[in-house]
């Protein structure tokens, strides 16, 4: 892996951004994070939507807090992840969704993006004034809990959620990361 970074999303990058999608629908696997499931066919209201509830004063669905999206992109400026900030944590996000949902492109893994997109993920948690957060992931995902454990996340408990599946519940502590 060469250099990579957290970059905010911007409508310059939308043939990345697109080979980046197909990518993940072409693997017929879930789609992580949850921003990255909306069709971006209209990329400049897909952007508009990634910026709709960056502050509390914006969220406006019942149930949603303020997050931030951020893309991850190598040194060849391809679009090789994606993670969703939160701000904070409802009921829900405190259950099973945590503060930082992340997911790196299926042709793209097993090259330290993640490890890397996580640690820049908890830079920005930081300099939002979190002194820790959440993390989860499903029970059998062992990469990413692996990824999490390597930057400092400390298991706390098992969840099971209303449609069955288990997810691992972890936190971090900022000064740790």
């Amino acid at each position: 892996m060469g250099e990579a970074r957290l970059i905010e999303p911007h409508v310059a990058y939308r043939e990345a951004y697109m080979t980046f999608y197909r990518d993940w629908i072409a693997s017929g696997e879930s789609i992580v994070p949850w921003v990255v499931e909306k069709d971006p066919s209209d990329f400049e209201a897909y952007v508009a939507f990634l910026y709709s509830e960056d502050t509390e004063d914006k969220v406006t669905r019942e149930g949603f807090v303020p997050h931030s999206t951020y893309w991850l992109v190598n040194e060849e400026d391809e679009i090789v992840g994606a993670v969703n900030f939160r701000h904070r944590l409802n009921r829900k996000l405190l259950e099973s969704g945590g503060h930082i949902g992340y997911g790196i492109a299926p042709s793209h893994r097993r090259q330290g993006y993640a490890r890397k997109q996580l640690a820049e993920a908890l830079k920005i948690a930081k300099a939002k004034g979190l002194d820790r957060v959440l993390l989860v992931c499903d029970a059998g995902n062992e990469a990413s809990e692996r990824t999490i454990l390597g930057a400092g996340g400390r298991f706390e408990s098992l969840f099971t959620m209303e449609d069955g599946e288990t997810v691992k519940r972890f936190w971090i502590r900022l000064e740790e990361a």
